[in-house]
C-alpha cells in the first residue's frame, strides 16, 4: 500500500517512492529503502515535508545504538537508541554516522572561518577560543578515523573556496601529523595554525582573488601579501603558541629559497613549514574554483613530486604524504576497466592500487546502476584512472545522494 509519511515519521527500514510535498526543488533519484538516519537528516535539509511509502515494502529493523547526529556545539558522540538496517560494510571504510559527523565538523568549521575573517576584515582580535574546540573535535574524529574527514574533503561541494581552503588544510595537516606520528600536543597547534593560515587574504581584493585569468606582476606581487597580513593579524591573536604561527607564516616558503614573503633557505623552513606547503598546494590543486576545475589526485600527486624534484617542496615528505592519502584516497571516484564508476571506500595498505570501491554508474549505459562493493585486490577489475563527477557530466552532490539512498 502506498501512503503519504511526515518527514518527521520516516524511519530506517521504509520504502520511499516518491517526494510528496517540499520547500525546495529536491529530486529523488530512484526510489529505495531507508538504509542510514544520515538519509533522513538529508531529507530534512533539503527541505522536504512528506513522503510516498510502500508499506509492502517496509523492512524490519531491529534496536541498536549508533550515533546520533551532532548540531553546532553539541556532544559529537551522544549514545541513543535509534532503527537501524544491518548491514556489512568494508571494515576499514568509514561508517556513514563517521562520515555524517565529519560533514557536520566541516560545516561548522566554515562558520568559525567565516567569523575570522569578518573580525580580520574590521581589525578586530581573533578570538582563539572556537578555533580550539572545533579543531579538538576534528583532531578527536581524525584519530579516530582519518578517512572519514578525507573522504568530506573529496564529495564535499567546492562553491566556498574561501572558506573552504583553510579548513580543508588544516584537516589535511592533522592526518598528515597523525600519519607520521607527531605528538598530539604538537598537532592540534599545527591544526590551529593551519586553520589560520589564509586569513590575511580578507585584505586582498576579489577582482584578484578570484581573477580567472593570470595574473599581472602587480596583481600577483599584491597577492604574495596576504603572507604578510597573515603573519600581522595572527602574531596580534591572544594566546596564538609559537607553532601555530610558525606553520602559517612558512606556508608560501620553498626549499630553493625563491618563496615568499622572507625567502627562506630551506635549514631555516621547519619540518612543520614543509609539511603545510604541501597540504596548502595539493588542496589548491584538486579543488574546483570560479575559474579552473579541480585536478584528479593522481594528477596533482604528479605535480607535487614535479614540485619537489625542482625544489619547491621536500621531496621526502612528499612521498609520505601521498603513502599517506593513499594512492586513490577515499572519497575520490574512479573509472573501472568494466567501463563502470566508482567511489573508493577503503583503502588496502598492502595493494595501494586495488583499494576497496563501490561501482554506482554504467559508462556504456550512460545511467546510475545498482551499487556494487568491490574488493579490487580479489577481483579482476583495475582502475583504469582516477576521475572527476565533471568528467562524465554528473553531479557529486546528486552522486551522494544516490550512494546514501543505496545504503
Amino acid at each position: 500500500m502506498i501512503v503519504e509519511k511526515e518527514i518527521t515519521d520516516l524511519l530506517i527500514g521504509h520504502y520511499v517512492v516518491d517526494i510528496k510535498e517540499q520547500k525546495g526543488k529536491f529530486n529523488l533519484k530512484s526510489p529505495g529503502h531507508i538504509k542510514h538516519q544520515a538519509v533522513i537528516e538529508h531529507f530534512k535539509a533539503q527541505g522536504v515535508l512528506s513522503l510516498s511509502i510502500d508499506t509492502t515494502k517496509t523492512i524490519k529493523t531491529k534496536k541498536t545504538t549508533i550515533r546520533s547526529i551532532p548540531k553546532n556545539d553539541a556532544k559529537l558522540t551522544p549514545e541513543v537508541d535509534q532503527e537501524k538496517v544491518e548491514a556489512a560494510p568494508f571494515p576499514t571504510a568509514p561508517r556513514i554516522e563517521e562520515i555524517t559527523e565529519a560533514k557536520v565538523l566541516f560545516n561548522h568549521s566554515k562558520t568559525i572561518q567565516n567569523q575570522i575573517f569578518i573580525d580580520a576584515f574590521n581589525g578586530r582580535e581573533i578570538d582563539l577560543a572556537p578555533i580550539k574546540d572545533i579543531t579538538n573535535k576534528t583532531n578527536a574524529a581524525i584519530f579516530n578515523n582519518p578517512d572519514a574527514l578525507a573522504c568530506i574533503l573529496n564529495i564535499r561541494i567546492k562553491d566556498e573556496y574561501l572558506l573552504e581552503h583553510s579548513v580543508s588544510v588544516s584537516i589535511l595537516i592533522t592526518i598528515f601529523a597523525r600519519f607520521l606520528k607527531i605528538d598530539k600536543h604538537v598537532i592540534q597547534q599545527l591544526s590551529i595554525g593551519a586553520f589560520l593560515h589564509d586569513v590575511g587574504k580578507i585584505m586582498i581584493p576579489d577582482s584578484i582573488l578570484n581573477k580567472p585569468g593570470k595574473l599581472t606582476d602587480e596583481e600577483y606581487s599584491l597577492m604574495k601579501t596576504h603572507a604578510n597580513h597573515s603573519i600581522d593579524i595572527i602574531t596580534k591573536t591572544p594566546g596564538i603558541s609559537p607553532i601555530s604561527l610558525e606553520v602559517a607564516a612558512l606556508h608560501h616558503e620553498k626549499i630553493n629559497g625563491q618563496g615568499y614573503p622572507n625567502q627562506l633557505d630551506k635549514d631555516q623552513i621547519s619540518s612543520y613549514g614543509r609539511m603545510i606547503a604541501i597540504c596548502d598546494i595539493f588542496d589548491a590543486l584538486t579543488t574546483d574554483r570560479v575559474y579552473k576545475e579541480g585536478y584528479p589526485h593522481i594528477k596533482a600527486f604528479n605535480i607535487l613530486l614535479k614540485l619537489a624534484n625542482d625544489e619547491h617542496l621536500d621531496g621526502e615528505l612528499v612521498n609520505k604524504f601521498i603513502k599517506c592519502l593513499g594512492v586513490y584516497s577515499v572519497g575520490s571516484l574512479v573509472e573501472l576497466n568494466s567501463n563502470k564508476l566508482a567511489i573508493v571506500q577503503g583503502r588496502n595498505q598492502e595493494n595501494p592500487v586495488s583499494p576497496r570501491v563501490r561501482s554506482f554508474y554504467s559508462i556504456d549505459l550512460h545511467q546510475h546502476i545498482m551499487t556494487e562493493e568491490i574488493d579490487l585486490s580479489k577481483e579482476q577489475d583495475f582502475i583504469i584512472k582516477g576521475i572527476s563527477a565533471k568528467d562524465f557530466d554528473l553531479d557529486m552532490n546528486k552522486i551522494i545522494e544516490y550512494l546514501l539512498m543505496q545504503g
